[in-house]
């Protein structure tokens, strides 16, 4: 019976660390943007691609994560739950090693038979998608730590997927229904890292960890937010009609962050009720992206 709850616990504890929550917003890109590029076909390379972004994906990216950022994770009021797993620290060191472990173990089968359906181009840019999650947060890289490049790498997280499904199918990047849909993309991806980094300025300034926030401050790090949502949105003004609808949808998150134009460092925490917004924001604007694709494909 103990042999069975400790393997349930060692169950729950990967599964937080991927953050379920989110699986949607990588698998969705991806599996989104290969039904687009190729007029809905369902084949392996769809399956395969879309349950690696689902799990496996969002392990090794928030799993690592995790385990390198425990220390200061520590000392965050907000991990522990939806937002972020939280090891005992009584047996942290052993979850830890086991998050390690199946992040290799989830991971390399699915990359394997992905390498094998894809062309070169498709290979490296999936290659150097997974290069940028593990950079993220593993030691000595640290991409985490560097500012503007931490904001940068986080959209491609996301962008990512969408960006190795258009490669793998082999369409045409430079369309007017593509390049303005990515541009607007990592503008996106940018502003967010860049307004959730911001509740964590004081956590952070703690545990000596840098971010664009703690550099830039909270207050100026909401305004670059807000900046990078309207440029998103801007983007897709290039996109043809009725793709340009879309514009309309980083707008929301943009009056969402404006919301806090006022925080400043000394209460940055209070952007916790904006980022946690956020996150229910994205169940909406994605079934509007969803309705939106689905009236292109019938045009």
């Amino acid at each position: 019976m103990s042999d069975t709850m400790a393997a349930k616990g060692w169950l729950r504890d990967l599964v937080a660390s991927s953050r379920p929550y989110s699986w949607i917003n990588t698998a969705y890109p991806f599996a989104a943007g290969y039904l687009m590029a190729t007029s809905g076909r369902l084949d392996l390379a769809l399956l395969v691609g879309t349950l690696f972004f689902l799990i496996p994906y969002n392990l090794l990216m928030y799993g690592i994560n995790d385990v390198f950022d425990y220390a200061s994770d520590l000392r965050n009021p907000r991990k522990g739950g939806i937002e972020g797993g939280l090891a005992d620290p009584a047996v942290a060191a052993v979850v830890h090693r086991r998050i390690l472990i199946a992040c290799g173990v989830v991971t390399v089968p699915f990359l394997v038979v992905l390498f094998l359906l894809g062309g070169a181009a498709a290979n490296w840019t999936l290659l150097l998608v997974v290069f940028g999650v593990v950079a993220y947060s593993a030691p000595v890289l640290r991409f985490k730590e560097r500012p503007v490049l931490d904001s940068f790498t986080s959209a491609m997280h996301f962008v990512g997927p969408l960006l190795y499904a258009l490669i793998l199918v082999g369409a045409d990047l430079g369309s007017r229904n593509v390049w303005p849909v990515l541009a607007s993309f990592v503008a996106w991806g940018v502003g967010s890292h860049a307004f959730g980094a911001v509740q964590d300025v004081r956590a952070d300034r703690e545990g000596s960890i840098a971010s664009v926030a703690t550099v830039l401050g909270a207050h100026a790090t909401v305004i670059g937010s807000v900046v990078a949502y309207v440029v998103s949105a801007l983007f897709l003004l290039a996109v043809p009609w009725p793709g340009t609808l879309a514009a309309l949808l980083p707008l929301l998150y943009a009056a969402n962050a404006a919301m806090f134009w006022g925080v400043r460092d000394e209460d940055c925490e209070r952007a916790n009720l904006g980022w946690r917004r956020f996150l229910v924001l994205n169940l909406p604007v994605g079934f509007l992206v969803t309705m939106l694709l689905i009236w292109i494909a019938r045009t």
